[in-house]
């Protein structure tokens, strides 16, 4: 007896659902919402509530309320491919957390936004001392609340002030204090390369770049998207404990360098071969992209975004590619 074809589609699915690797369960690409907590250490709270490395991946910033750190740091998912990276002692509050409508502001401290994928349709705003940036491309953007400066590494931003509007580009900051005039001019990237905040937001980019390539490999079959495969956006990995992004198509670099690979390139990747194996990332720990020559040479050498990749590590001379994937 033939079956018809709303019953061939439902075993298809049903297929589908049952071939999903159980490690995968939180792998859903819309399971992470802007306002994910994705890593914490140290002291981090949002209002009373202590967070600590069971809270990731399920605590989430509310419209109004404030992610704090006293002692730590913190690592929250925004768009995916956007990462806001917490300094210590500073504070971000949610002001809607939409994926085309994104918007916080940053009532002290210091933040680092990665924009490793960006869409027209994304409005990523940040309002820091009554300043309000609009993000404007990929790139890495600088706010600090206490010394009234945003700097754009590399990227596009609109700030507007009162009445004041300008357009920031990649090497250029502006000082947000209320009785300046907004002027945007140039900063020494080199010098700055040693901050310790821009430090730690390189490091926690390359953790995720391993993890993307751990977590990508795992919807390819056959040569095609495997089971679980929803486009691209953020994907749950178990052996990092945290989210990753996976591209929907092509390869992206992170603004310092780092590959992010869709499945079907992920092939591509320097540790493709490596196997699963749970990652704790305390002390000791050191990324296997840790003393690769990263795509990003360097703020001598100018921000780059992928160019002057090393042999074998994405596209190189790349920059931003692909991963124009649904979310």
């Amino acid at each position: 007896m033939k079956l018809s074809r709303v019953k061939l589609m439902g075993i298809f699915f049903l297929a589908v659902i049952l071939a999903v690797p159980a490690w995968a369960a939180r792998t859903d690409a819309y399971s992470a919402l802007p306002g994910t907590l994705n890593y914490v250490e140290g002291q981090v709270a949002i209002g009373d509530e202590t967070l600590n490395a069971k809270s990731i991946g399920s605590a989430q910033l509310q419209p109004g309320q404030t992610l704090t750190t006293a002692n730590g740091k913190a690592e929250m998912l925004l768009t995916p491919g956007v990462f806001l990276r917490l300094d210590s002692n500073s504070s971000v509050k949610m002001i809607s957390p939409g994926l085309i409508d994104t918007r916080v502001a940053l009532p002290q401290g210091r933040a680092m936004i990665e924009v490793a994928e960006f869409h027209p349709q994304n409005n990523l705003q940040v309002t820091a001392d009554g300043a309000t940036a609009r993000l404007l491309k990929t790139g890495l953007y600088d706010f600090d609340a206490a010394g009234d400066q945003f700097r754009v590494f590399d990227g596009k931003a609109v700030v507007q002030q009162g009445d004041q509007q300008i357009t920031v580009k990649g090497g250029h900051e502006v000082d947000l204090s209320p009785d300046v005039k907004l002027k945007a001019k140039g900063f020494d990237k080199k010098a700055l390369a040693g901050d310790d905040l821009y430090r730690w937001s390189s490091l926690r980019s390359s953790y995720l770049a391993e993890a993307n390539v751990d977590a990508a490999r795992v919807y390819v079959a056959n040569g095609w998207y495997g089971p679980g495969w929803f486009g691209g956006g953020w994907y749950w990995d178990p052996w990092f404990g945290g989210y990753t992004f996976i591209p929907g198509s092509g390869i992206l670099y992170s603004p310092f360098g780092w590959g992010f690979y869709s499945p079907l390139l992920v092939y591509r990747s320097p540790f493709f071969y490596s196997g699963h194996y749970y990652r704790t990332f305390g002390p000791g720990y050191r990324s296997p992209y840790v003393g690769m020559r990263p795509g990003f040479r360097g703020p001598a050498g100018g921000f780059h975004g992928g160019g002057g990749a090393p042999r074998g590590f994405g596209e190189p001379g790349g920059g931003f590619h692909g991963g124009v994937g649904r979310r």
